[in-house]
């Protein structure tokens, strides 16, 4: 694992569970490519910023799964302001330089590893 990848990954969830929108829009990519239970696509770090402000969301990273250079899957414990309790989700991560170019969120751990193994043999087929 490319030191670099656990770097942004970890100052992902730092700006991400800190909600201050100049610190999560410097941790991630020009667009990031998300995905999660409203829909996929690529945004701009911007919207992505916003999205985290208006959510409220934090993840606690519970454990984490390299799978190559650039991607990582991290299964996490997602809180929200209305939740009662913490939900078990997993993202999927991949980094372009020191930032997240990609966060992919699915509901556990099994649908985020199949998931990334299949970008994983994507890329190297290229």
């Amino acid at each position: 694992m490319e030191p670099s990848l656990e770097s942004a990954v970890n100052q992902w969830h730092a700006a991400v569970n800190d909600g201050h929108p100049a610190r999560t829009e410097a941790a991630v990519s020009d667009p990031i490519v998300v995905l999660g239970p409203k829909g996929a696509g690529p945004i701009s770090p911007a919207d992505f910023a916003d999205w985290v402000t208006r959510s409220g969301i934090t993840l606690t990273p519970r454990t984490w799964h390299p799978i190559s250079d650039r991607l990582m899957v991290v299964e996490q414990d997602a809180a929200w302001p209305q939740s009662t309790g913490p939900t078990r989700v997993a993202t999927v991560f991949r980094a372009t330089g020191d930032r997240v170019s990609a966060a992919l969120r699915l509901p556990d751990l099994h649908s985020a590893l199949e998931l990334a193994y299949i970008c994983r043999e994507m890329a190297a087929t290229e």
